[in-house]
């Protein structure tokens, strides 16, 4: 593809989400940037997410990434049915019925004001890690194709990237997120399916044959019971429901865009029908990655690439100029899907949790500002990844999640499944201290327990720390 068209195929792209951005913007208050005045239809929220979830990590790393693990990642989409259960049954009731905008305000009250700062310091540092990973592959895929041609260094590209999502997004907010979402997530999935048909014409394969490669390939294979493996199913299983718990439930990111929902049920249809479609989307995407590693025996392609480059590079190299438009459209669709939703999350999440400003209170220079300054915050950790990755993002996504996400599943479920108190000025050092307990257990575990290898599990062990450090500092509400 010459860098020329790759540039019309985007800039065509952004035109149409700058058009959807001035629609939805008209006459935007603070208020409506933050909650789209709740008046979001549900179908069309339910439908948004799906992008968001999937993000441009699981356009390229998950079919890449089945090159290495297989489909074992199935067995954390199972998981994550059990997850996107329990936020629908017990944490949507709970926002709905304090009627917050955003979710860690529930920490203010059920603990106090340094449980509260220290949830929504967690998500910040969550969310901007998990964005900027999931921007650096879509920067990387237009360095190729676009910036390479000209020597133009991989941090313009970055900033190009960031700088497109902050021109939509700085003014309408949550608004233009909803809409612009689901034009994403349309592109993305008519990318993959797309795509799959390519293969299948290439190969001369019928859509009965495309079903067969798939199910006798040695690649679909999904379920690992070895107990010492990272990928076992229980392992995998209920990291995934944690992980859609924490991810999710817990994250002001994809919280905000159900809370914009006109109702309760209408939010829980949303979680019902997204997450019934997202089992069967990530199969889709399994289902490519063995398609394309078949693709690659057939034709004997000599494969150097990683497992994130495979997609891309099959895409732009081997599958004609439909191949390589449909692929640009879906990359940059799926990042930018994730991407926008985060900036305005913690732009929201900045404004409401640290400068504890009211919705409704008119400071649309503070907010903007606010907004700028985690888009540059955001590219200089794209640029640091950029030169310490050595792994797919997929894993380093989850591997991180662990991490930061750990502290809030401790606060949600001691809040949650307890009623003691804590003593608030001390929940900072029990946040602190569970993800460095967790990286040296994870660090020594195959010595210490007899050869067990961590998986993604490291969340619930990151959660379960942070539960007894608060249960120690906690004492008898009679007290």
């Amino acid at each position: 593809m010459s860098p020329l068209l790759v540039f019309l195929i985007i800039a065509g792209y952004f035109a149409v989400l700058m058009l959807i951005a001035k629609w939805t913007s008209q006459d935007i208050t603070t208020e409506s940037f933050f909650t789209a005045n709740r008046q979001s239809p549900w179908y069309l929220v339910a439908f948004g997410m799906i992008g968001a979830s999937l993000s441009g990590v699981t356009f390229i790393s998950v079919p890449g990434e089945v090159g290495s693990s297989h489909w074992s990642y199935f067995q954390i989409v199972l998981g994550y049915l059990l997850g996107y259960l329990v936020i629908g049954k017990v944490l949507l009731p709970l926002y709905y019925r304090l009627n917050l905008v955003s979710i860690y305000q529930y920490l203010q009250g059920r603990f106090g004001q340094s449980s509260y700062k220290t949830g929504a310091f967690f998500f910040l540092i969550s969310r901007v890690i998990g964005a900027a990973f999931r921007l650096f592959l879509v920067a990387t895929v237009l360095q190729v194709a676009f910036f390479d041609a000209f020597e133009i260094p991989f941090a313009a590209s970055v900033f190009v990237t960031i700088a497109l999502i902050w021109l939509y997004t700085f003014k309408g907010g949550i608004k233009t997120i909803v809409w612009t979402d689901t034009l994403q997530t349309l592109f993305m999935l008519l990318a993959v399916g797309i795509s799959i048909w390519i293969i299948g014409t290439d190969l001369d394969y019928s859509p009965s044959e495309l079903f067969a490669t798939i199910q006798n390939s040695t690649t679909s294979n999904i379920f690992i019971w070895n107990w010492q493996s990272p990928h076992n199913f229980f392992k995998q299983f209920f990291a995934g429901a944690f992980i859609a718990i924490v991810m999710t439930g817990l994250d002001q990111d994809m919280m905000q865009k159900n809370l914009t929902c006109r109702s309760l049920q209408d939010a829980q249809k949303n979680m019902l029908w997204f997450s019934i479609v997202l089992v069967f989307v990530n199969l889709f995407f399994l289902g490519l990655g063995t398609l394309l590693y078949h693709y690659v025996d057939v034709k004997n392609i000599d494969l150097t690439q990683t497992t994130d480059a495979l997609f891309p590079y099959l895409a732009i190299n081997h599958f004609g100029l439909l191949g390589g438009i449909v692929f640009l459209l879906g990359v940059t669709a799926a990042a930018y899907s994730s991407a926008d939703s985060a900036l305005t999350a913690l732009t929201t999440s900045f404004y409401i949790d640290f400068l504890e400003k009211k919705p409704d209170e008119s400071s649309h220079t503070q907010r903007r500002w606010i907004h700028l300054g985690f888009s540059a915050l955001i590219f200089l950790v794209i640029l640091i990844f950029k030169a310490i990755n050595d792994d797919s993002v997929i894993n380093q996504v989850f591997r991180v999640a662990g991490y930061t996400y750990g502290p809030l599943l401790g606060l949600y479920a001691f809040g949650l499944f307890t009623r003691r108190p804590v003593q608030d000025r001390w929940v900072p050092v029990v946040c602190l201290t569970a993800p460095v307990l967790t990286f040296f257990i994870n660090k020594y575990s195959e010595v210490w327990f007899g050869g067990y290898q961590f998986g993604f599990e490291l969340l619930l062990l990151n959660g379960l720390l942070s539960f007894i450090g608060l249960a120690l500092i906690s004492h008898s509400s009679k007290d």
